[in-house]
């Protein structure tokens, strides 16, 4: 067996916008912690942008042991070509064996443009990501201290794992909400190193005139109980159901990619592999049969409700509840329990079976 011949840093990209950091960057931290201790090797966050220091403290809570920060005014809006030359010339002069993105707007559009300035590989939306070892092709030698990037491809069928052997860094993307957050540590101690880069007499090569956001319409991320309706509910119409149940719940309305696209919901709600990834208390999915790229946005949740009129749905296999039935006499009847304040059986001690 032969060991990769690096010793650098996991760097994790702390995306920030306006002077808040987003939240895939503190997500990536603790899977960056974990593979920074498996390899031995410090692991470090990259800060851009413009009057960002009070951000280090917060990135050495959440497990950074170093914090590159690079604050001036030409980082003050992001544009990929100038985040580029900078976090490039940092890599060249630090080194890191590992990259982390988050698979984020802003991410998916910077990460390809670093890579393809690096001449390094790129996976792109990792589910999971691990150190381990692999034999490279055509090759009997075994290296260790690899990253393995793990993501579904061929729509879900399948789970790849990919390796790269020889570019380095190496370095993924990862989707927003498949890592846990780790918990903050107020007391952590870390470096905070401000870089100079060469930005002096620098002018961006595009020129941004107005800023226009759309903010989103719900937070599933934040929700604790969330209620998703799928294909099966049948109609818009039929979808009012869905809201009516997660208003009455305090909970929030997700959705699969095929309700959207019937346009039962917007794109804000949906829940999947191309939307958002929750865990929230309780998931309520009606109408939604359980196709992997929606399983996993929602698999995490800690308890699992499903209501479909399909003994044979797939989301029964991994739900933790099933109730058979027509998601219109189900969802009125269980409506009419909450607000009647009927007796029912806690979801934490009923049967985990079909009804």
């Amino acid at each position: 067996m032969i060991e990769v011949n690096r010793k650098g840093e996991v760097w994790v990209f702390a995306e920030q916008e306006a002077g808040k950091l987003s939240d895939v960057p503190l997500e990536l931290l603790g899977k960056g912690r974990e593979l920074a201790d498996t390899l031995n090797v410090p692991l470090a966050a990259v800060l851009l942008g413009k009057g960002i220091d009070d951000l280090a403290s917060r990135l050495v809570a959440y497990g950074a042991d170093k914090v590159y920060v690079v604050d001036h005014r030409s980082l003050d809006l992001y544009q990929a070509a100038t985040y580029r030359k900078v976090f490039c010339d940092l890599v060249t002069r630090h080194k890191p064996q590992v990259v982390l993105f988050g698979a984020t707007a802003m991410g998916r559009d910077f990460a390809p443009t670093v890579a393809s300035a690096l001449r390094c590989g790129l996976t792109a939306d990792c589910t999971d990501l691990q150190i381990g070892e692999h034999t490279a092709p055509g090759s009997t030698q075994v290296h260790q201290g690899l990253l393995l990037q793990i993501r579904p491809a061929f729509g879900g069928s399948i789970i790849a794992t990919i390796v790269n052997f020889d570019r380095w860094p190496q370095m993924a993307t990862v989707r927003e909400g498949v890592m846990v957050m780790p918990t903050p540590d107020a007391h952590r101690q870390g470096q905070v190193l401000r870089e100079r880069v060469g930005l002096d007499g620098y002018e961006p090569p595009l020129k941004i005139l107005e800023i226009h956001r759309r903010e989103k319409k719900v937070d599933l991320k934040g929700a604790r109980v969330i209620v998703a309706g799928g294909a099966g509910v049948g109609t818009k119409d039929n979808f009012k159901l869905i809201w009516e149940l997660a208003n009455c719940l305090g909970g929030a309305v997700g959705c699969s990619r095929a309700a959207v696209d019937l346009g039962f919901a917007d794109k804000d709600h949906q829940i999947g592999q191309t939307g958002t990834t929750v865990r929230p208390v309780l998931y309520i999915a009606a109408g939604i049969s359980g196709a992997v790229q929606h399983r996993a946005g929602m698999e995490e949740s800690a308890k699992i409700l499903a209501i479909n009129s399909d003994p044979n749905a797939p989301i029964f296999s991994f739900a933790h509840y099933g109730i058979v039935g027509d998601l219109k006499m189900v969802i009125p009847k269980m409506i009419k329990a909450i607000r009647t304040g009927a007796k029912v059986e806690s979801l934490a001690t009923a049967a985990p079976a079909r009804v």
